[in-house]
Protein backbone atom coordinates (compact mmCIF):
# COMPACT_ATOMS: atom_id res chain seq x y z
CA UNK A 1 0.00 0.00 0.00
CA UNK A 2 2.94 2.33 0.53
CA UNK A 3 3.69 2.18 -3.21
CA UNK A 4 0.10 3.16 -3.97
CA UNK A 5 0.48 6.23 -1.72
CA UNK A 6 3.69 7.20 -3.52
CA UNK A 7 1.91 6.89 -6.88
CA UNK A 8 -1.04 8.93 -5.65
CA UNK A 9 1.21 11.66 -4.27
CA UNK A 10 2.97 12.11 -7.63
CA UNK A 11 -0.07 11.69 -9.86
CA UNK A 12 -1.87 14.29 -11.87
CA UNK A 13 -5.65 14.27 -11.44
CA UNK A 14 -5.99 12.34 -14.71
CA UNK A 15 -3.42 9.71 -13.72
CA UNK A 16 -5.05 9.38 -10.32
CA UNK A 17 -8.46 8.80 -11.95
CA UNK A 18 -6.89 6.19 -14.22
CA UNK A 19 -5.10 4.50 -11.28
CA UNK A 20 -8.32 4.16 -9.28
CA UNK A 21 -10.13 2.77 -12.34
CA UNK A 22 -7.37 0.19 -12.92
CA UNK A 23 -7.48 -0.82 -9.24
CA UNK A 24 -11.29 -1.07 -9.44
CA UNK A 25 -11.03 -3.40 -12.44
CA UNK A 26 -8.36 -5.47 -10.70
CA UNK A 27 -10.61 -5.57 -7.62
CA UNK A 28 -7.59 -4.46 -5.57
CA UNK A 29 -9.27 -2.81 -2.61
CA UNK A 30 -6.04 -1.57 -1.03
CA UNK A 31 -4.77 0.10 -4.21
CA UNK A 32 -8.25 1.47 -4.94
CA UNK A 33 -8.74 2.98 -1.48
CA UNK A 34 -5.19 4.40 -1.49
CA UNK A 35 -6.23 6.77 -4.28
CA UNK A 36 -8.72 8.50 -1.98
CA UNK A 37 -8.16 10.98 0.84
CA UNK A 38 -8.70 9.91 4.45
CA UNK A 39 -11.64 12.33 4.63
CA UNK A 40 -13.06 11.61 1.16
CA UNK A 41 -16.68 12.64 0.67
CA UNK A 42 -18.99 10.84 -1.77
CA UNK A 43 -22.12 12.55 -3.07
CA UNK A 44 -25.08 11.38 -5.11
CA UNK A 45 -26.52 14.00 -7.43
CA UNK A 46 -27.78 16.58 -6.57
CA UNK A 47 -25.33 17.01 -3.70
CA UNK A 48 -26.60 14.37 -1.26
CA UNK A 49 -23.73 13.16 0.96
CA UNK A 50 -23.77 9.35 0.88
CA UNK A 51 -20.59 8.62 2.81
CA UNK A 52 -17.56 10.24 4.37
CA UNK A 53 -14.11 8.87 5.11
CA UNK A 54 -11.84 6.26 3.56
CA UNK A 55 -12.97 3.52 5.98
CA UNK A 56 -16.62 3.96 4.99
CA UNK A 57 -15.54 4.13 1.36
CA UNK A 58 -13.62 0.84 1.64
CA UNK A 59 -16.58 -0.81 3.38
CA UNK A 60 -18.87 0.14 0.47
CA UNK A 61 -16.65 -1.71 -2.03
CA UNK A 62 -15.78 -4.90 -0.08
CA UNK A 63 -18.78 -6.85 -1.38
CA UNK A 64 -18.68 -5.34 -4.87
CA UNK A 65 -15.06 -6.40 -5.32
CA UNK A 66 -16.03 -10.04 -4.74
CA UNK A 67 -17.66 -10.11 -8.20
CA UNK A 68 -15.18 -11.65 -10.64
CA UNK A 69 -16.98 -10.03 -13.57
CA UNK A 70 -16.81 -6.48 -12.20
CA UNK A 71 -15.55 -4.19 -14.93
CA UNK A 72 -15.69 -0.47 -15.72
CA UNK A 73 -14.49 1.71 -18.55
CA UNK A 74 -14.18 5.44 -19.01
CA UNK A 75 -16.19 6.08 -22.17
CA UNK A 76 -15.14 9.71 -22.13
CA UNK A 77 -12.91 11.73 -19.81
CA UNK A 78 -12.53 15.48 -19.40
CA UNK A 79 -9.99 17.12 -17.11
CA UNK A 80 -10.55 20.64 -15.83
CA UNK A 81 -7.95 21.71 -13.30
CA UNK A 82 -8.23 19.48 -10.23
CA UNK A 83 -11.41 17.80 -11.48
CA UNK A 84 -11.78 14.74 -13.68
CA UNK A 85 -15.19 14.16 -15.21
CA UNK A 86 -15.75 10.63 -16.47
CA UNK A 87 -18.64 9.11 -18.36
CA UNK A 88 -18.25 5.57 -17.04
CA UNK A 89 -19.86 2.31 -18.06
CA UNK A 90 -19.91 -0.38 -15.37
CA UNK A 91 -20.79 -4.07 -15.50
CA UNK A 92 -21.38 -5.36 -11.96
CA UNK A 93 -21.40 -9.06 -12.92
CA UNK A 94 -19.47 -8.92 -16.19
CA UNK A 95 -20.45 -8.03 -19.72
CA UNK A 96 -22.00 -11.45 -20.41
CA UNK A 97 -24.08 -11.53 -17.20
CA UNK A 98 -25.26 -7.98 -16.60
CA UNK A 99 -26.43 -4.92 -18.47
CA UNK A 100 -24.09 -1.95 -18.24
CA UNK A 101 -24.78 0.97 -15.96
CA UNK A 102 -23.88 4.39 -17.36
CA UNK A 103 -23.01 7.20 -15.00
CA UNK A 104 -21.05 10.40 -14.77
CA UNK A 105 -18.47 10.60 -12.02
CA UNK A 106 -16.71 13.80 -11.00
CA UNK A 107 -13.46 13.24 -9.10
CA UNK A 108 -12.06 16.26 -7.26
CA UNK A 109 -8.38 15.95 -6.37
CA UNK A 110 -6.72 17.67 -3.42
CA UNK A 111 -3.12 17.16 -2.24
CA UNK A 112 -2.56 14.14 -4.49
CA UNK A 113 -5.69 12.22 -3.49
CA UNK A 114 -9.29 12.10 -4.62
CA UNK A 115 -11.05 14.17 -1.95
CA UNK A 116 -14.56 14.24 -3.37
CA UNK A 117 -16.59 12.01 -5.66
CA UNK A 118 -19.91 13.05 -7.20
CA UNK A 119 -22.04 10.36 -8.87
CA UNK A 120 -24.71 11.26 -11.40
CA UNK A 121 -26.90 8.28 -12.30
CA UNK A 122 -29.99 8.05 -14.41
CA UNK A 123 -33.11 7.98 -12.29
Amino acid sequence: MLAAHAIADAASPERLAEAQLAAYNARDLDAFAACFADDVEVYDFPGVLSLKGRDAFRARYVERFKSEGLHAIAVHRAVIGSRVIDHERVWLEGEAKSAPIDLVVIYTVRDGFIARVDFIREG
